[in-house]
């Protein structure tokens, strides 16, 4: 089976590509060999390699910045989805958008279910939730279609960009200079490794799964939670030399340009059941990645 992975230089790429189960052959794309903004290299690339499956992982992820950049948002999360969609509607084969809990609006006081409407708060939320309707309606989504939406949260690793690895910076510097680290506690959702995440990604794949599904680790937490932990165990396990105090503080004390969902947890008990893979808490897949993360 032939895979052609989006975003591969990407924190969720990198670790598809550490973990390509046996007897898949991977085509492994990043910013240099396929940009995502341009809709006519999409299908360029699902012609000329006609893979079984696309693996879009790549997205523009930059939640802030998406608000004075919409059109190259858009381009991204909806046009490219929907430029592979189109071509594997041409050519043949599958394929697996990865998305977000940004395509709700935090509202509701308990977790999301995989048919919820979608109600995106900002740019980035709604060039995703834009990029899944393109699919759905090129490829379908129900269990006769072809094409399957997986959205995750709070997502993070060992490389790119992400919370984690901006926190134990945060630490570090704050823990010198003996000051508190401010985060916000008043967003609830679950941070997901992206080590289990992309178990997730190839579990789909190998079991031809179809539909839109939700993948999180499992438990709740608040970006403030989130950095206590990661303070806790990476001076554990002597990551940092010293954790920083951690001061929760409201959402309405750190104003950013993109509002963002007050409450995002993902129900992913349907999913877990159809691809056979345990929960594993959020706190336990964190110091799991610590392990991996350089010191």
């Amino acid at each position: 089976m032939k895979v052609l992975l989006t975003g591969a230089g990407g924190q969720l790429g990198q670790a598809l590509c550490d973990s390509v189960p046996s007897g898949l052959e991977l085509i492994a794309t990043g910013r240099q060999q396929l940009d995502l903004a341009d809709a006519q290299a999409c299908r360029a690339a699902v012609a000329q390699h006609r893979p079984d499956w696309v693996l879009n992982a790549g997205a523009y992820t930059a939640v802030d910045k998406a608000e004075s950049e919409p059109k190259l948002a858009q381009a991204v999360n909806a046009g490219a989805p929907r430029a592979f969609a189109e071509a594997l509607a041409e050519h043949g084969g599958r394929l697996l958008q990865v998305s977000t809990d940004f395509v709700f609006n935090g509202q509701q006081g308990h977790p999301y279910y995989p048919d919820q409407l979608r109600q995106p708060l900002g740019v980035y939320g709604a060039s995703k939730a834009a990029g899944e309707e393109a699919v759905a309606a090129v490829l379908g989504c129900g269990d006769s279609g072809v094409a399957t939406i997986l959205r995750t949260s709070w997502a993070y690793g060992p490389v790119g960009r992400n919370f984690l690895l901006t926190m134990l910076r945060l630490h570090r510097l704050k823990a010198e200079a003996g000051e508190p680290l401010s985060v916000v506690a008043d967003q609830v959702g679950c941070p997901t490794s992206t080590l289990g995440l992309a178990q997730a990604c190839w579990a789909v794949i190998q079991q031809q799964v179809a539909g839109i599904h939700h993948w999180s680790d499992a438990g709740a937490a608040s970006w403030y939670d989130f950095a206590v932990a990661i303070g806790e165990l990476a001076s554990a396990h002597g990551l940092i030399a010293k954790a920083a105090q951690v001061r929760p503080i409201m959402a309405a004390q750190y104003p950013t340009p993109a509002q963002r969902p007050a409450y995002s947890l993902l129900d992913c008990a349907a999913t877990r059941q159809q691809l056979h893979l345990q929960p594993q808490h959020w706190r336990v897949a964190l110091e799991e990645v610590i392990h991996h993360v350089d010191a």
